[in-house]
């Protein structure tokens, strides 16, 4: 059996039914991350009961949030301080979208809540998942004012141009299910670029469902179909990608799946033989 890490997903958008059934599937741990000021306790109450969930907290760059960043991040950090230190392993998601941003609303604002998370991050001394749409050249510049602050760029959508600039700043790099979409040759490309220690693989449930389930709500379940085609793509097996990505996931937020040690231990257990 395979553990399938999956880095980045929206548990409270799924039915309920959906988030008990999962680890009854390959999934060997799940971040759920946070998009709201407030919905980290919530979060954590609805979530904790399944051992392999861990979370993040951060304001996806809404109007609402963008319009008053100091309020905003003065009740995300509420919500941190009374949040077990040892659920939270990321601050974010957070960042910029130029696509749903676009000119005209609160650039200022924008950028003002992402260093906010940035400043947050460092002195939590937690990673920072990166929301950034059509906006690389620009969340580029701001990270590279906060060298100290690692973490992930979650669902790329880039070239591998801005994945180089990325990985450059010393960021990971997270592929969804618009990696298997026929029109993602510029995905696949970057996918092939982004070297073993950097990569990780997310569903961005319940959003961008892999073929072939496109159309549908994503669920964690679906990260299978992920791993596959990365595993081709890369020329690697499914099961040493599955490897790959655990040990990144550890590395990256501290988050050892204990199903997946447990499964590694049996493997080298009969090897032996």
């Amino acid at each position: 059996m395979f553990c399938f890490i999956d880095t980045h997903a929206h548990l409270s958008k799924l039915p309920v039914e959906t988030v008990g059934t999962l680890f009854d599937a390959d999934i060997g741990g799940l971040i759920d991350v946070g998009t709201n000021a407030t919905d980290l306790s919530d979060r954590i109450v609805a979530f904790r009961a399944f051992d392999r969930v861990r979370f993040s907290a951060g304001i996806w760059p809404s109007t609402e949030a963008i319009a008053e960043p100091m309020e905003q991040m003065r009740l995300l950090e509420q919500h941190i301080k009374a949040a077990p230190s040892e659920l939270l392993v990321a601050i974010g998601e957070c960042g910029l979208d130029h696509h749903h941003n676009t000119e005209g609303t609160n650039r200022a604002g924008e950028r003002e809540l992402l260093e906010l998370h940035l400043q947050v991050a460092q002195r939590l001394n937690l990673p920072i998942i990166i929301h950034t749409r059509d906006a690389a050249d620009e969340t580029q510049a701001i990270l590279a004012q906060y060298p100290d602050v690692h973490g992930v760029i979650h669902c790329f959508s880039y070239d591998v141009s801005a994945a180089r600039a990325f990985l450059d700043l010393g960021y990971s790099i997270s592929f969804a299910g618009n990696l298997t979409y026929k029109s993602a040759q510029g995905l696949r490309e970057a996918l092939c670029f982004v070297p073993d220690e950097r990569l990780l693989l997310e569903t961005d449930s319940p959003f961008l469902a892999p073929v072939p389930f496109r159309g549908k709500d994503a669920t964690p379940a679906m990260i299978v179909e992920i791993y596959k085609l990365a595993a081709q793509l890369r020329g690697s097996s499914v099961e040493n990608l599955a490897d790959t990505i655990r040990a990144n996931s550890a590395a990256l937020f501290g988050f050892v799946c204990d199903t997946c040690l447990q499964n590694r231990n049996k493997k080298a257990n009969l090897n032996k033989f």
